[in-house]
C-alpha cells in the first residue's frame, strides 16, 4: 500500500495547482471581466490570509495586517492598519478572544461599506486546559483553526462573505471553497492516519496553549508551560512539574514555538537532555516563509512530520 504521508502531499500538490488555476482563469481581463476592481480584503492572522486568498482568487487583493514574525496574541493595529481596514470591502477576524479590539473597531466604522466577518461564527469553543495553572483558570481557546473541521466552517464564511459582496463571481468563489475544504479533509486524514500508531501520545509544549483542539480530535494528552498567552511566564514550581513529567514518562522530545523565544523548551530540554522540535499554530509566519509563499497546508504538514517524529510513530504502509 502506498505510504500515506506520499499521498496527502500528492493531495496539498493537487490542491495548490487548482487553486492556482482557478486563480489564472479569474484574473480580470478586458474581454472578460471589463477590468472590474478587485475586492479588498484584510485579514487579521494568517489562515484566514490563507483561506481568503484561496477562495477569493483573482478576484480579490487580500492582506494580512500582522506582519511577518509578529506573535499574533500581542499584535493591536496602527493607525495605518484601522485605515486599511475601514477603506476595505471585507474584513476578516476570527472572534473576540483571539482579537479583543476587532469588534469595537468595526462598531466604530461609518457606513455599511465594510462587510464585517467573525469567520469564528457558529464554532464552538473549547475551554483551556492542561497548563500549569489547572482547570480554575480556564478561558475560551481561540486557536480554532487547528480543528480541521472549524477550519472548513471559517472558510465556508470567508466563502459566504465573498458571495454576499461580489455575487457575479458566486461560481468561481463556490469553486475555489469547494477545493480548499477538500484539502482541509485531506489534512484531516493524513493527521488521523500519521498519528493513529506512536510509541507515546503525551506532548509537551514549550509555548504558549494553543494546539488544544488538535491534541483533542486526534487523541493526544498535551500539556502546555504558558496559558493561552506566550507573554504568561510559568512558575518555578510548574516548570519543576514538567521536568518530572520528561523524566517520569520516559518523554525523548519537547516542541516548541517558532516565533517566540524557545527558552523555556530549552530550560526544560537542558534539565532531561531531550531534543527540541518546532511545532507552529500558524498564527502567522516568518520572513523567510513569506518570501518562499507558504501555505497553510504547508505549515500543518510540517507539524505533522514533527509530531510523527516527536511521538514516536510509525506510518502505515
Amino acid at each position: 500500500m502506498k505510504n500515506k504521508s506520499s499521498v496527502f502531499m500528492r493531495a496539498v500538490l493537487l490542491v495548490s495547482a487548482a487553486l492556482f488555476a482557478l486563480s489564472a482563469c479569474d484574473r480580470p481581463d478586458k474581454t472578460r471581466t471589463g477590468g472590474a476592481r478587485k475586492l479588498k480584503v484584510v485579514t487579521t492572522i494568517f489562515p484566514l490570509y490563507d483561506m481568503a486568498r484561496a477562495i477569493g482568487g483573482g478576484h480579490a487583493d487580500v492582506s494580512l495586517l500582522l506582519p511577518p514574525g509578529v506573535e499574533a496574541h500581542s499584535f493591536e493595529p496602527t493607525p495605518g492598519d484601522i485605515v486599511r481596514i475601514k477603506e476595505a470591502d471585507i474584513f476578516i477576524y476570527t472572534g473576540k478572544f483571539m482579537e479583543p479590539w476587532a469588534e469595537a473597531l468595526v462598531r466604530g466604522v461609518d457606513g455599511d461599506a465594510l462587510l464585517p466577518v467573525n469567520a469564528g461564527n457558529g464554532v464552538e469553543l473549547m475551554p483551556e486546559a492542561g497548563t500549569h495553572r489547572g482547570p480554575a483558570a480556564a478561558a475560551p481557546d481561540p486557536h480554532i483553526w487547528l480543528n480541521f473541521d472549524n477550519a472548513k466552517a471559517m472558510a465556508e464564511n470567508i466563502h459566504a462573505a465573498f458571495l454576499s459582496k461580489d455575487p457575479g463571481n458566486k461560481s468561481s468563489y463556490r469553486e475555489a471553497a469547494a477545493v480548499y475544504e477538500g484539502g482541509l479533509t485531506a489534512l484531516d486524514s493524513a493527521f488521523k492516519s500519521g498519528l493513529s500508531s506512536c510509541r507515546t501520545r503525551e506532548l509537551i509544549y514549550g509555548g504558549h496553549y494553543a494546539f488544544g483542539y488538535l491534541a483533542r480530535r486526534y487523541g493526544i494528552k498535551y500539556m502546555a508551560a504558558q496559558g493561552l498567552s506566550p507573554d504568561s511566564e510559568p512558575t518555578a514550581k510548574a516548570l519543576a512539574s514538567l521536568v518530572e513529567q520528561v523524566k517520569k514518562d520516559k518523554i525523548k522530545f519537547i516542541f516548541y514555538e517558532e516565533l517566540a523565544s524557545p527558552k523555556i523548551a530549552e530550560t526544560i530540554a537542558a534539565e532531561t537532555g531531550v531534543k527540541m522540535l518546532p511545532l507552529s499554530a500558524a498564527h502567522n509566519i516568518s520572513k523567510d516563509q513569506a518570501a518562499r509563499g507558504v501555505s497553510f497546508f504547508d505549515i500543518l504538514q510540517g507539524d505533522l512530520e514533527s509530531l510523527k517524529t516527536g511521538l514516536e510513530c510509525s506510518d502505515k504502509k
